[in-house]
């Protein structure tokens, strides 16, 4: 009798009860992760424009026109420019030699791509300082030679490109692999020389995945605090980039100018976030298949 109950329910049935939730742990999820969201990311954006613009557009503009915050700005610029680039071509060689080539150290070049991942950004900043600080491996001849790196733009931009390394690296890796070879082998056979095969099949294949990890790099890089704070030394409009002028503006009780300078970075983010959600949008678009960003490491579609 339970054999036959059992088969005479419907198969859709079945696999609708299944899969299928009831309203009240649907309901209970989708408030939870609503609550979630306006707790731990509206309400402080909204907290963020709010104290902003406390005390007037006036004050708002002012503390954006000041000096010092235009230096931070033009340093954050700088860092992002030289860090970005950077990682964009060391991204798509090293992405290229792991997924087109088989030799001996494969594994252990991805692990130390995978290495700023790891390491404190403010372990980062030390290490800079032991080796190019003024008592490190370099610091002597690095003086007598009037070479500054630690304390100054130089050492800014190297904590930079540490930290974001990985994010173009690490967006183009799984992609070209799952991608194969398949394509580059047929334009050599046609004839096409190194470049055209670079230029005409790699790039037209990987240009989302590619324009996601320079977006993911820039936004870690513009907001990168830890390993900038240990290599800047905190001049005030020489060595301080947007998030240590925040600070600084926050640990002298100046806190509508820090929310001011802070919301440019929020913007920023807004911005990036953007960005990042229309090249997922054309990609599923051209691709017909929702876009798998790094780092669950396969391939749209």
């Amino acid at each position: 009798m339970t054999a036959i109950a059992t088969s005479s329910v419907p198969p859709r049935a079945v696999q609708r009860r299944a899969t299928t939730e009831s309203p009240f742990v649907r309901t209970l999820l989708i408030g939870t992760t609503f609550l979630f969201l306006g707790l731990f990311l509206i309400l402080p954006l909204i907290s963020v424009f709010a104290q902003a613009f406390a005390k007037g557009l006036g004050f708002y503009f002012q503390t954006l026109a000041d000096p010092m915050a235009w230096s931070a700005i033009k340093l954050t610029l700088i860092a992002a420019g030289i860090s970005v680039p950077l990682n964009c071509i060391f991204g798509v060689a090293a992405a290229w030699l792991i997924a087109k080539f088989d030799f001996r150290g494969k594994n252990i070049l991805l692990t130390l791509i995978d290495l700023p991942f790891s390491v404190s950004p403010v372990i980062s900043g030390m290490i800079y300082v032991l080796v190019f600080g003024a008592q490190g491996w370099f610091g002597p001849w690095l003086m007598d030679h009037n070479i500054k790196i630690i304390f100054a733009v130089p050492g800014i931009a190297l904590a930079t490109i540490f930290v974001t390394f990985p994010f173009v690296a690490r967006e183009l890796i799984p992609l070209m692999q799952a991608q194969g070879r398949t394509e580059e082998e047929a334009a050599r056979v046609l004839g096409a020389s190194g470049w055209q095969t670079f230029w005409r099949v790699t790039i037209p294949n990987i240009k989302w995945g590619l324009l996601y990890g320079v977006i993911l790099c820039n936004a870690r890089a513009m907001g990168e605090f830890g390993a900038v704070s240990v290599v800047s030394g905190h001049i005030r409009g020489q060595t301080n980039t947007i998030p240590l002028h925040v600070e600084i503006l926050y640990n002298e009780y100046n806190f509508t100018g820090a929310f001011a300078v802070a919301s440019l970075l929020t913007f920023l983010a807004l911005v990036t976030l953007a960005l990042k959600t229309w090249v997922e949008y054309r990609n599923n678009e051209l691709r017909g298949t929702a876009f798998t960003p790094v780092p669950i490491g396969r391939k749209a579609g």
